[in-house]
């Protein structure tokens, strides 16, 4: 791979070296970390100088060892010591984030934080900084999968489903490759178009996504369908999950019986609307008992049931056992990573 020097277009708008700190959390996602830090390494071989420098952060092990989620180790540069006002810390989070999410690291974020430092978390690293109230009134986004237990602890927190926010000095991904789309973006802002452009070439990465680009596929490439009324309907059900709507008033909201609206489900899901439904509700009780300390009973209603019984009885049906045997099989909540 070859790259070619060139001059930054925005010469003099970033004076010297900007440094990167690299807080990684226990068991953090290899992904979203190399998806961060190697546009930074191209960018200085583009440019033909070390525009970027960037040191490896953490608590570690008596070694001054991290282990990330799949096991790979990385030795750190330095602990939790202080930084300079000009660093930029990226917090990189993986799986057991809120485990991993210690007192010490919560103080240090909060510390670097009063003297102005501009801070953002990679894939669950949103979760740190929320838990330390460095996310109060700013828009963030995180992973799909731990949205519905990140609204339920932080609702001060404006969480949206881009896969990367920047809020002023308050920066989040979404996890996975969404860490090379912002960083691509700061590059830009930082040294300009061109320079990203090339990075992006060096990384045969041919379409770069934005801040107004979501995380999850569209629900026709979802479940495999384009039909519009079906995308709509699902859509409505997938927003109304604390309140479900009735089949008779989802089927007259897009112009069709509730019998046209059957056997469309029957056609391309082989299951009816009334089943779909509940089978959204109850992933999302799931993603609720797995990563929050919401109470069995406050889970049940957050998803659409009356009574407690009534959702034990169908999250059994569909799970196979209750949901209070579910929290206990994983020791706890967690915020978990799928990727």
């Amino acid at each position: 791979m070859s790259a070619t020097p060139q001059k930054a277009t925005n010469a003099g708008k970033v004076q010297g070296p900007k440094r990167f700190v690299f807080l990684l959390l226990d068991k953090f996602t290899m992904l979203s970390f190399a998806s961060a830090i190697e546009p930074l390494r191209i960018a200085n071989r583009v440019i033909g100088a070390p525009i970027y420098q960037w040191v490896l952060a953490g608590e570690g092990n008596s070694e001054g060892v991290v282990h990330c989620s799949n096991g790979a180790a990385f030795k750190l540069d330095i602990g939790l010591s202080e930084i300079g006002r000009e660093d930029t810390v990226l917090v990189c989070g993986g799986i057991d984030v809120q485990k991993a999410t210690t007192k010490a690291i919560l103080n240090w974020l909060r510390r670097e934080a009063r003297k102005g430092v501009a801070i953002g978390g990679l894939c669950t690293g949103a979760y740190a900084l929320a838990k330390a109230g460095l996310l109060d009134g700013k828009k963030a986004t995180i992973h799909w999968e731990n949205q519905d237990g990140f609204i339920e602890e932080f609702e001060q927190v404006k969480l949206t489903r881009s896969i990367f926010v920047i809020d002023g000095n308050r920066m989040s991904t979404a996890g996975g490759t969404a860490s090379l789309d912002m960083m691509l973006k700061i590059i830009a802002a930082d040294h300009g178009e061109d320079v990203a452009n090339t990075v992006a070439d060096q990384l045969i990465y041919s379409t770069i996504r934005t801040d107004q680009d979501t995380q999850r596929l569209s629900i026709p490439t979802r479940i495999g369908v384009r039909h519009p009324k079906l995308s709509q309907v699902i859509q409505m059900m997938e927003t109304a999950i604390e309140e479900p709507i009735s089949p008779a008033d989802l089927a007259d909201d897009v112009g069709m019986s509730t019998r046209q609206l059957e056997r469309l489900f029957r056609r391309y899901l082989n299951r009816s609307p009334k089943r779909y439904y509940m089978e959204l509700r109850l992933s999302k009780a799931r993603n609720l008992l797995m990563q929050t300390d919401m109470s069995v009973i406050n889970v049940a209603l957050a998803c659409g049931f009356a009574s407690p019984s009534h959702f034990s009885k169908c999250y059994r049906a569909h799970y196979s056992t209750t949901p209070y045997r579910e929290r206990g099989s994983q020791g706890g909540s967690s915020l978990r990573l799928s990727i």
